[in-house]
């Protein structure tokens, strides 16, 4: 039984009704009522173990109330932890219409009461009662004479998660409206744990969410061509390129030498993407076997071969809603070469030893350092292929033709490896001036390797220019000639000339100034010499535009730059 003094009976129904209650329940319906009554707590403790959501659990509880105890318009309100309202969440026999009415503040009507006072009430007739809000109106149609109202409190640890509530009509009952109370109070009790444990599951899930979004708006800004090292006008059409396919569905094929960066650039392009949110894939066609290759993109079937033991999902299917990335392209085998231009064709796939066909929505980046043209005439690259994959291409420069980015990138990786390592050193000027004169036949991949060299072998302060120079010097040659070149350096000689002669030695000013005076005359020259625009391509103001092309006291007839006018 509840106790007296913790229950408030707003009104009290008239004397007849009350006899009714206590005179006219035999023993056989006392009986009956207690089975009735374990019948549903059982009913629903097995309802709140179901792993539904709290709306479909609730739903359920509200259905055993009343076809068990014969309650009705049973009603779940949870307190609202930002507004700290008492919201109707759930109710049996409410439209969406009433039910979007079902809020309170803590203290009004009834509802609002028994959170505020954490207590239980009951409403023996609502309409005798005024703070009997009925805010919904589902008791429009009911004569609120023949009506009372239950509401006890959902408390976890002291805390107050909302109320359960249900109706009573009076002509359907004849056991003692604290009986009611009592059920519906111990099903409070077994509710408040399951709203517990759902609230700290949404808690967890809002936190993943957030963690989440976080992420993608970090990788998203990492991998922006703003934030990417290196501003030469090779590496600005590039980002360019990148921006103008990053949202469109095209294939992208990215050409350059090894080391050049194009995994960096695919996955800026997926970045950069409305597929962002989706997965990004990798697969490195030159690692894998042909024998294993075509079960690795298109996934198997369970006994498909020796060692299929179970079904497994290829990377097609684990890309789906993202994006693929194919690098070294140019070393998938002939005979997987059919399967990917169908996929590429109708996106859709059987897997190895499978009949099913399964249809996929993914978005295809693939790079290569090869000549796939060259392969073409060959005849060991198809031509179909060819040209399913080359919708968009984008050629990475090598590193020699874009010597301007040197300094920037030294430094970037210097700060990145001295902060992992825990290091204090610095790059001299010298030094800086010896890693441009190199030809980088490894590329940034290289460049990247000397500077950690550079860092974890040097004592703490300047990294010299003769410690470069050494290091440059014992580095082994990977070959005799530069890897094949790219599109944009098939006219550059086999390796690039100095910038100057060692006995000139200038200094990193002198050649940083250099460099950034012929960047601006470039960009003069291909914008027609209108500032803004040169302004733009470059990412500076025109007003430093302006600066600089006083400082260095350029004109469209520059003499000292005409030949490379001319070349171009």
């Amino acid at each position: 039984m509840i106790p007296k003094e913790r229950v408030t009976p707003l009104t009290m129904p008239p004397m007849t009704q009350r006899l009714k209650y206590q005179d006219d329940t035999t023993d056989a319906e006392h009986i009956q009522h207690k089975l009735r009554e374990l019948t549903a707590l059982s009913k629903v403790g097995a309802a709140l173990g179901a792993p539904l959501e709290l709306t479909a659990i609730a739903h359920r509880v509200m259905e055993i109330l009343h076809a068990e105890m014969g309650m009705q318009r049973g009603t779940l309100a949870l307190v609202e932890p930002d507004t700290g309202d008492v919201v109707i969440k759930v109710a049996l026999g409410l439209t969406p219409k009433e039910l979007a009415k079902g809020r309170y503040r803590p203290g009004e009507g009834v509802i609002g009461r028994v959170v505020a006072e954490k207590r239980p009430i009951i409403v023996p007739n609502v309409g005798q009662e005024p703070s009997f809000l009925d805010r919904t109106g589902a008791r429009a149609t009911v004569s609120k004479q023949d009506l009372a109202f239950l509401a006890v409190p959902l408390r976890f640890k002291g805390e107050v998660l909302g109320a359960l509530t249900a109706d009573r009509i009076f002509a359907e009952k004849t056991v003692p409206l604290d009986e009611d109370l009592r059920v519906l109070t111990s099903v409070a009790s077994l509710f408040a744990q399951s709203v517990q444990l759902h609230r700290m599951f949404d808690e967890e899930k809002r936190s993943l969410i957030s963690q989440a979004q976080n992420l993608e708006s970090q990788l998203k800004h990492q991998f922006h061509v703003d934030n990417m090292v290196g501003h030469s006008l090779p590496m600005t059409a590039v980002y360019e390129a990148v921006s103008q396919v990053s949202g469109t569905r095209a294939t992208v094929l990215i050409r350059g030498e090894s080391g050049t960066g194009k995994e960096l650039i695919a996955r800026a392009i997926h970045a950069n993407s409305p597929r962002a949110r989706g997965p990004f894939i990798k697969v490195n066609c030159a690692a894998l076997p042909e024998t294993l290759l075509e079960s690795e993109l298109f996934g198997h079937e369970k006994g498909a071969f020796t060692g299929a033991t179970g079904a497994r999902k290829g990377r097609f299917e684990l890309a789906h809603g993202g994006t693929l990335f194919l690098d070294e392209i140019g070393d998938i085998p002939a005979s997987t070469q059919v399967s990917l231009l169908r996929v590429l064709q109708e996106m859709a796939f059987e897997r190895v030893g499978g009949s099913n066909t399964i249809h996929v929505d993914v978005r295809v980046v693939t790079a290569t350092h090869q000549p796939l043209e060259q392969m073409v005439r060959e005849g060991t690259f198809r031509e179909d292929l060819y040209y399913r994959l080359n919708v968009v291409p984008i050629t990475l420069p090598p590193l020699r033709d874009r010597r301007g980015d040197i300094p920037l990138l030294a430094e970037h990786f210097r700060k990145k490896i001295a902060r992992d390592n825990n290091k204090h050193v610095t790059l001299s000027e010298q030094g800086v001036w010896e890693l441009m004169q190199y030809p980088w036949p490894g590329n940034v991949r290289e460049l990247e390797n000397v500077i950690e060299r550079l860092v974890v072998m040097s004592p703490e302060g300047h990294i010299s220019g003769v410690s470069v120079a050494e290091l440059l010097r014992l580095t082994p040659s990977i070959s005799s000639s530069p890897a094949q070149p790219t599109a944009t350096s098939q006219a550059q000689p086999a390796a690039a000339p100095p910038l100057s002669t060692p006995q000139e030695q200038p200094s990193l000013t002198r050649g940083i100034e250099a460099l950034e005076r012929d960047r601006i005359y470039e960009a003069l020259e291909r914008c027609g010499w209108v500032q803004a625009r040169a302004a733009r391509t470059l990412g500076i103001t025109p007003r430093m535009v302006g600066y600089k092309i006083k400082k260095y006291g350029l004109t469209p007839s520059d003499p000292t730059l005409l030949p490379k006018r001319q070349q171009a």
